[in-house]
């Protein structure tokens, strides 16, 4: 038997701990392991490294990936240099197939979040025989309880936090904290209750400048004359608009989010006069080593998707449900994102313990 295994969308701790305990599972298997290096692009060039015991040698503490990943490359939107040196756009799905059966691949595990999984379902609506595994740090995907990335990229930010509050303190300032969430905002709830956030605003709950001012000036009147925000990248601005950085022609997903923490610093200290401070935490929440949680979530991962691949299974994607990994069709593991609901016991409990969400 002959199983690849790819690494697609954006990197995120743990991908290392799915490649290699994959790759364990596959060996007990007899199975040959290749990896595709730079998402589908391996596959459609032929660009591959064999995964053997040395390639794997110390993989699990290790953020990023072995492989190579990118969130641009589309097969079925794939860019393509035309004679006159223009790029076009074209679907090379067919080629990606032909590819697999040249290289007699048996099953491909495709490990990624929502984009990277589309295609999967896409190609196995084609007949490419497929395994999913989730990757996602913004813990957006509805068919899992959690992706791993996720408790990483939480306690990240939650250190950040914890390291914001002393110097908010110490200059009497308001601290916004800009953290990853593209239209769910997981990373900023969870962190924002982790490290003793005053306000948190989140995708999911449209806010107003009054509510967060009156907040502020609740803790003046209380004798804390500091006070700290965390934001989610995709939380609209207070006129409902996302604040969008740039555009990128030709990807997957074109908007790149950012400046809503720089828009609401703003806004902040114009209406109350506070010294107002605003970081960026961007791409370290994508990066280091994964957290033990992510590691065993990605671990177990990796031995199911290799279970499915080497019983032939496809079109499935191991998933989180409770204790329990199980498989789910890849049909319902991409049909809608995973929202955080305004009415959650983490929302409500938030709000219990005088979080504000500006509504």
């Amino acid at each position: 038997m002959r199983v690849g295994i790819l690494t697609g969308g954006g990197d995120c701790p743990g991908l290392n701990a799915v490649i290699r305990a994959a790759a364990k599972t596959l060996f007990t298997g007899g199975a040959e392991v290749l990896g595709f290096r730079d998402g589908y692009r391996g596959i459609i060039n032929k660009n591959w490294m064999p995964i053997d015991k040395n390639a794997i040698s110390g993989l699990l503490h290790r953020g990023g990936t072995i492989l190579g990943t990118n969130n641009r490359d589309n097969p079925f939107n794939f860019p393509v240099k035309t004679a006159e040196g223009k790029t076009k756009y074209c679907d090379v799905s067919d080629v990606l197939l032909e590819n697999i059966r040249d290289l007699k691949l048996d099953n491909l595990i495709s490990i990624g979040g929502d984009g990277t999984l589309s295609i999967a379902r896409e190609l196995v609506e084609k007949g490419a025989q497929i395994v999913g595994v989730p990757k996602t740090i913004d813990n957006d995907l509805a068919a899992t309880d959690q992706t791993f990335g996720f408790d990483t990229a939480v306690a990240t930010a939650t250190e950040a936090l914890d390291k914001l509050h002393s110097t908010a303190e110490s200059h009497h300032r308001v601290m916004v904290l800009e953290v990853m969430g593209r239209y769910a905002g997981w990373i900023a709830l969870w962190s924002g209750v982790a490290g003793g956030a005053d306000v948190i605003l989140i995708p999911e709950i449209p806010w107003s400048l009054e509510s967060i001012m009156q907040k502020i000036e609740e803790r003046q009147r209380e004798g804390k004359p500091f006070s700290i925000i965390v934001v989610a990248e995709g939380a609209p601005g207070p006129s409902g608009e996302h604040v969008v950085r740039e555009r990128i022609e030709g990807s997957g997903d074109p908007l790149r989010l950012g400046g809503i923490g720089h828009l609401v610093g703003k806004l902040v200290e114009q209406a109350t006069g506070v010294e107002t401070r605003v970081t960026v935490l961007g791409h370290i929440q994508r990066g280091g080593s994964p957290s033990p949680l992510d590691r065993i979530l990605a671990t177990r991962f990796g031995v199911a998707a290799a279970e499915l691949a080497m019983s032939g299974r496809s079109g499935l994607m191991v998933a989180l449900k409770g204790k329990e990994i199980i498989p789910v069709p890849l049909d319902e593991a991409t049909k809608k994102p995973y929202f955080v609901p305004p009415e959650s016991q983490l929302v409500l409990a938030a709000r219990f313990t005088g979080i504000c969400f500006g509504d």
